[in-house]
């Protein structure tokens, strides 16, 4: 008969009160042996808990005590969880070795049961590692048959959204998203156990994000938060779901939300040795929110500190060096980030700084060539991100082409892409773009429109570099400045009216002689005047450059 505190644990288990089931239990554990189940139900607690070691040594209980009781099955079930948690940790030797153990006690009792499928679960795992999503489809989808055949909603639940994921990795993203929408109804619906509830739910908003697909990220993150806050001692999985809330944040604008949610989950991850790469994800995010709102030497720390936890820190850090005005040392990170990832949508998120980076050295090329790969990217993904992201980089660089009729129908595309995913930083950088195409076509009045409008965002974020910009950018034109110039460009006109061939420019500005030839042209549209002549005398006759017009 189960002691009074035996019976407390495990009503206080299903009420999922963590802490008090884990004392309960630990109290009736000190009076009597628990048996096999109760010994699991410990060790959950303190899974949940965060009470990492304890949750194995309790397995390891659990293990022997079914192994006693002459539940091979039970015992072969909790060797998994052993094997599969010190997995993730990293420390495959022992995994292998349980899991191996596990095979072991089967075969030698030639015992058919549904552990033979969790036992294909680190199959899977290996194959993501060694990245060959084929032979993890085919190993996940064994997984499932097991799990269906024998009703196993965990191991269910965890092959489907395995093989997803391996969908996904394949490039059949909608046929994998929606085997992990199937997963999540299992997952809202209460089906599962804790453990795997949180595995599920965490994989699946990283695969969502992988791919872009913003608005399905943003709906599991809200449903993970609120089995969060359903559990409010449960160290688990809490760090992760501070990271997904505060990406959501920040994308939504919420920036100082966000970061107080990042550092939450920084902290959440400071003392686990094998959780030092998502706590470099959350330091990444908060360098990033530092950089957006202007504090630059805290953008570099942070960075820095997600560096040293194995993280890249980029895009970030050479939009960081842009902002420093380093150009050089931008270029040269984005390129070499670039250069090791091979993965298309890993890319993605390169790409877009590529073009800003590459437009602020004058390579237009380059901007163009980059923008190309995102927009190959983007119309074979189906992602409003990345649709987005590519627009706003196409109306860059036709911008920098001397094109702003191409350029107003893609920035005015991406402007309403962000904002119906409701990033209103994204959408007002977007917009920006537009007063400068329009400007740039001479409708003075709708450029100050987007302009005060993004200004507006911009204000209210506490982006303070952009409110800046913005503003310098609209008192050029109220101070009678309206020539459109670029500060490149000024500099093409000066030497223009100097008298300076465009293959003297080119070699005194470091450029190539088709770029300087870009910018005359550019000179010439803006200046709505058809000769070197003609833009020399409106460069004396506005003075933007020195002395006496030549007679």
């Amino acid at each position: 008969m189960a002691s009074t505190d035996t019976e407390a644990g495990r009503r206080a288990f299903d009420r999922r009160a963590w802490g008090e089931a884990h004392d309960a239990f630990e109290a009736s554990a000190m009076r009597s042996a628990l048996g096999g189940d109760d010994l699991e139900r410990l060790a959950v607690s303190a899974f949940m808990l965060g009470l990492d070691d304890e949750y194995v040594a309790g397995l390891e209980r659990a293990h022997r005590a079914h192994l006693e009781a002459g539940e091979t099955a039970r015992a072969v079930r909790c060797s998994f969880w052993i094997g599969l948690n010190l997995m993730t940790h990293g420390e495959v030797g022992p995994a292998r070795g349980w899991f191996g153990r596990s095979e072991r006690l089967l075969d030698a009792e030639r015992i058919e049961c549904v552990e033979r499928g969790y036992l294909v679960i680190p199959t899977v795992i290996q194959h993501v590692i060694e990245d060959d999503p084929d032979a993890a489809h085919e190993a996940a989808s064994e997984a499932a048959a097991i799990a269906a055949r024998f009703g196993d909603r965990d191991l269910l639940a965890l092959a489907v959204h395995e093989q997803g994921h391996a969908l996904i990795r394949l490039g059949r993203v909608e046929e994998g998203l929606r085997l992990l929408d199937e997963t999540m109804v299992a997952v809202t619906a209460g089906e599962l156990s804790p453990v795997t509830t949180g595995i599920v739910y965490c994989n699946t908003i990283a695969f969502c994000q992988s791919v872009f697909d913003v608005r399905r990220a943003r709906e599991w993150t809200e449903h993970l938060t609120r089995w969060c806050e359903e559990q409010p001692d449960m160290v688990a999985h809490t760090g992760v779901c501070l990271v997904h809330r505060a990406e959501i944040m920040g994308l939504r604008g919420a920036w100082p939300d966000a970061l107080e949610e990042a550092r939450r989950a920084a902290g959440r991850f400071e003392a686990r040795v094998a959780e030092q790469r998502p706590r470099g994800r959350a330091l990444y995010l908060e360098g990033d929110l530092h950089r957006l709102q202007g504090r630059l030497d805290a953008a570099e720390t942070a960075y820095r500190a997600a560096s040293r936890c194995g993280y890249e820190p980029q895009p970030g850090l050479a939009l960081l060096r842009l902002e420093q005005g380093k150009v050089a040392a931008a270029g040269a990170a984005i390129r070499r980030a670039l250069q090791e990832t091979s993965r298309r949508l890993d890319r993605v998120v390169l790409l877009p700084a590529r073009v800003q980076i590459s437009l602020a050295g004058d390579d237009v090329d380059d901007a163009a060539e980059a923008w190309r790969e995102l927009d190959g990217i983007a119309r074979t993904q189906r992602s409003e991100a990345i649709a987005a992201m590519a627009a706003r980089a196409g109306g860059e660089v036709a911008l920098a082409a001397g094109e702003p009729h191409e350029a107003l129908v893609l920035l005015r595309d991406a402007a309403r892409a962000w904002q119906a995913l409701d990033a209103p930083y994204e959408a007002a950088r977007a917009r920006v773009l537009v007063g400068r195409a329009c400007r740039a076509l001479g409708d003075e009045d709708a450029a100050l429109l987007e302009l005060d409008t993004a200004r507006d965002v911009f204000i209210r974020l506490g982006a303070v570099r952009d409110v800046a910009a913005v503003e310098a950018l609209a008192a050029g034109t109220d101070a009678g400045d309206d020539h459109g110039l670029t500060p490149r460009e000024l500099e093409v006109l000066r030497r223009v009216a100097a008298g300076a061939t465009n293959k003297a420019i080119a070699a005194e500005l470091v450029l190539s002689e088709r770029t300087v030839d870009r910018h005359v042209s550019n000179i010439f549209g803006k200046l709505r005047v058809t000769s070197r002549a003609a833009a020399t005398a409106y460069a004396y006759e506005h003075r933007l450059v020195g002395g006496p017009a030549p007679g």
